[in-house]
């Protein structure tokens, strides 16, 4: 592979354009300074002048000089390759998640990465484990802010032995360095019972808030543990009990958090809530919602959003229809209020199917790791069914796929119904009560 990065597609009528810059061209350097992925390209052509080293697909070498605007763009696009390789994990965390997955799956559920630059264009959690001193320089030159950070425990010497790492134990000096820098950062912990927990948690919570405003927000989230988990180590579920103890935790440091400096700053992940059947906090309580991707306060939005829905629906509905809704374990619950309501509409009928996780194992129970041939296996349909409904949760980003691969189409065509996926209760709505081509994705078995 050459140096720079290699130009997918030029803008038509860009200034690249203009210059006579042609995909499968590299941008090597921008004003001296080497281009070693998208962030160096971002951050290098902010300046007014550049003079910008190009390497033609035939070997010819290019200097460009260019007068622009500041955020004016040279109308480039690098693709799949704006990175280039991904920086691997170096870790081997206990409760790794990629270490419990069967194999046969699609090469890509087993990547494990590890890379700052992810975090800060994607929202990607790392460790900080294989940063060097370099490294750390350049998220503070570039401005690579924000990140988000796997901390898991401040102690070092029980971080070294959860992320098998020896590296791991100087997290607190890395985030110090950071914060000192005007970082931003959203950490994580994923809490283990008997290791992490009780007054781990405590410690791991005072450190982490001792860095505010630099780290913004703290995410407790439970372990997760498949049925695959041969040869690791013994790790504990969380029981209801120990759920409810957490939340009420949290709840109580984050009105210390308040007090102290008018911010809940830790947030438990919603999984805590509907395992220990305590109610979800008001949307208030999450302070923006500073880590949805991570699981925390999504059922706050879905509840406030159907409340907001439930004031327009209909008596009846034109056409009888009858909809089974799938969902996980854990969505059960919040489902059961929407389907209640729904079926005091005339004509329309809505059963909810509970997916258990056989395929990953009965422990996991949240709704977006339930798969597809899980619903094959558990799904009975009649010719009364008019359609099923899914979450996109349980959809590969982008893609019709489920984590075993099975797509919808395939769903679709065994279960012989029409198959649609919706992304929250207004499309839920729209779907079911108006028309299920208002779906993310829609399928008809017999097209």
């Amino acid at each position: 592979m050459g140096q720079g990065l290699k130009i997918h597609m030029v803008e038509a009528g860009s200034i690249a354009a203009e210059l006579g810059v042609a995909p499968g061209d590299r941008v090597t350097a921008i004003n001296e300074s080497l281009v070693r992925d998208l962030i160096d390209y971002r951050y290098l052509i902010a300046d007014e002048i550049l003079n910008i080293d190009i390497t033609k697909e035939n070997g010819e070498e290019w200097v460009l000089e260019v007068e622009k605007d500041p955020d004016e763009n040279l109308g480039l696009d690098f693709g799949a390759d704006g990175f280039g390789p991904v920086i691997k994990c170096a870790n081997k965390c206990f409760f790794c998640f990629v270490d419990q997955m069967p194999s046969g799956m699609r090469k890509t559920l087993y990547v494990k990465d590890d890379d700052y630059r992810l975090s800060f264009w994607n929202g990607n959690f790392i460790t900080l484990t294989n940063l060097s001193k370099n490294t750390l320089e350049r998220i503070a030159r570039q401005r690579l802010s924000p990140l988000y950070i796997s901390v898991h425990t401040t102690n070092s010497a029980l971080r070294e032995r959860m992320l098998g790492n020896p590296r791991a134990g100087s997290i607190m000096e890395q985030l110090g360095f950071l914060a000192e820098a005007g970082i931003e950062m959203h950490t994580q912990v994923v809490l283990c019972p008997g290791l992490n927990d009780g007054v781990e948690l405590e410690k791991t919570a005072r450190d982490l808030a001792s860095f505010w405003p630099a780290v913004r927000s703290l995410a407790v989230v439970p372990v997760g543990l498949t049925r695959f988990r041969d040869n690791l180590y013994p790790l504990k579920v969380f029981t209801p009990g120990k759920a409810r103890l957490l939340v009420h935790w949290v709840h109580d440091r984050q009105e210390k958090n308040i007090t102290c400096c008018g911010h809940p700053f830790i947030f438990a992940a919603d999984e805590f809530y509907l395992l220990a059947e305590e109610p979800v906090p008001a949307a208030e309580k999450y302070d923006g919602f500073p880590q949805l991707e991570n699981g925390v306060g999504l059922t706050r939005l879905f509840i406030d959003e159907w409340a907001s829905v439930a004031c327009g629906l209909p008596n009846m509905v034109e056409q009888q229809q009858k909809i089974v809704l799938v969902t996980g374990v854990l969505g059960y619950k919040i489902l059961e209020p929407v389907a209640t309501r729904l079926n005091e509409i005339a004509g329309l009928e809505v059963i909810i199917k509970v997916i258990e996780n056989v395929f990953f194992g009965r422990l996991v129970t949240a709704t977006g790791l339930v798969t597809g041939s899980d619903i094959l296996a558990q799904v009975s349909l009649d010719n009364s069914v008019d359609l099923l409904v899914l979450p996109t949760i349980m959809l590969k980003e982008d893609q019709q796929a489920f984590l075993d691969g099975i797509i919808l189409q395939e769903l679709a065509e065994k279960l012989k119904i029409a198959v649609a996926a919706v992304t929250g209760p207004s499309q839920l709505v729209d779907t079911i009560v108006n028309n299920p081509a208002k779906a993310e994705v829609f399928i008809d078995w017999h097209s």
